[in-house]
């Protein structure tokens, strides 16, 4: 399928990949922790604060009406990216942390007490950890989780059974996994939970812009992205929610937009989706979204996956043939990421090192503390990938690792 696709020409719809750092050109394989924005985002952005800019919903004005209906249209579009069945069940947040401290705040509070059980697994980031344990320290529920095998970072579903228990009222896990690869079967796993009445969240922060996504056949209750990661701008996330369910949860924040009437002794609430978007909100991000989720879906996320699992691939045989490196992550069904270290180097200096060779990665724990625990390491470098990257670019990455093992003597 990727053949159709002319992966050159849509490179040059980045201009910020036709530079030179330290003198070499532009290799940017940070892609995990924010994706670089087209042409078409740009202008969409452009366009708005040059012709649109005004508030949204309480102007009766011709600016404000066009500024409403470009952000309604908005929500609509991000419906049909991920198929949800309605508009009403597109919640705009931040991004996917925000979106997992709503539901965290709104829906845990409401139908969490102590003695249920938050599941979560050993690989997630922290946005979907932080929040479950403040909410456990308020409730007093208690996290539990599921375990992965090793170096791989596979979950270990062999526990599942004996982990969801009658306690447990809540399953959130991470689509793919930001430092290890790792793509997780979330189909079946919601169904499993499903079975047995429990609320299931996604984390698709990895995931939405890289492959198709269809909550509904997914199957979970919940499904949070960002859209700096699919080409959007910064500040501007998606929360999905089923409709019946976000009917039932309280409002996350107070203030003007999501009410519809007020006293000085009591107020009524909007329905969802407005009740849990206080305030005037980020609107420019909406419609940057937009532009960003129409230009994915042009190419064809499934073209995507299949470039950035090609490139992944590559990477890793390439990485793997070294001596003195260990790799991270599953040998099959890999994202577009490779996390690796270099034996007594450490992860920053691999990063420091690269970047003056003009190569962008990333070195740290990737929020992902207990999993590094876990590894037994502090941190890792990882070389993560999208559409607009070469296998070209990951020679000249490889390379660059080479020449830093012979600069630290491996």
């Amino acid at each position: 399928m990727s053949k159709t696709v002319d992966w050159s020409a849509l490179r040059k719809d980045f201009p910020i990949l036709d530079q030179k750092v330290h003198g070499k050109p532009l290799v940017y394989f940070d892609n995990a922790a924010t994706s670089q924005k087209p042409r078409a985002v740009i202008d969409a952005l452009v366009h708005y604060y040059e012709r649109d800019n005004a508030n949204v919903h309480r102007g009766i004005h011709e600016l404000s009406n066009r500024a409403t209906n470009h952000f309604e249209a908005a929500r609509t579009r991000a419906a049909k990216f991920i198929n949800a069945k309605s508009a009403d069940e597109i919640i705009f947040t931040r991004g996917t942390t925000e979106g997992i401290n709503l539901v965290a705040a709104t829906w845990g509070a409401k139908n969490l007490k102590a003695g249920d059980v938050i599941l979560l697994t050993e690989l997630e980031h922290h946005s979907n950890l932080v929040p479950w344990q403040m909410l456990a320290q308020k409730t007093g529920a208690k996290i539990s989780y599921i375990p992965v095998t090793g170096d791989e970072g596979v979950l270990d579903l062999s526990k599942l059974d004996s982990l969801l228990t009658s306690q447990v009222k809540l399953l959130s896990m991470v689509h793919i996994s930001n430092s290890m690869g790792t793509v997780n079967p979330v189909e079946e796993i919601c169904a499993r939970a499903k079975k047995l009445g429990i609320t299931t969240l996604v984390d698709g922060a990895q995931s939405a812009g890289h492959l198709p996504v269809d909550v509904q056949a997914i199957g979970c209750d919940f499904f949070a992205f960002s859209g700096h990661k699919i080409c959007g701008p910064t500040g501007i996330g998606v929360l999905w929610g089923r409709q019946e369910i976000l009917d039932a949860m309280p409002p996350y924040q107070g203030g003007g937009e999501m009410i519809l009437t007020v006293g000085y002794d009591k107020t009524e609430f909007k329905a969802a989706p407005h009740r849990f978007e206080a305030g005037t909100p980020d609107i420019s991000g909406p419609i940057g979204l937009h532009a960003a989720m129409d230009y994915l879906d042009a190419i064809g996320r499934e073209n995507i996956w299949k470039h950035d699992q090609e490139l992944a691939n590559y990477a890793y045989e390439k990485l793997a043939a070294l001596k003195n490196i260990r790799l991270f992550g599953p040998k099959q069904n890999r994202a577009g990421l490779v996390s690796f270290l270099l034996k007594d180097v450490h992860a920053h200096d691999v990063v420091t090192l690269a970047d003056q060779a003009g190569v962008a990665l990333r070195g740290g724990h990737h929020c992902t503390q207990p999993l590094m625990h876990k590894l037994g390491v502090e941190s890792t470098a990882r070389a993560s990938f999208y559409f607009y990257n070469t296998k070209a670019e990951v020679d000249v990455f490889v390379d660059v690792v080479k020449e830093i093992q012979k600069f630290f003597g491996g």
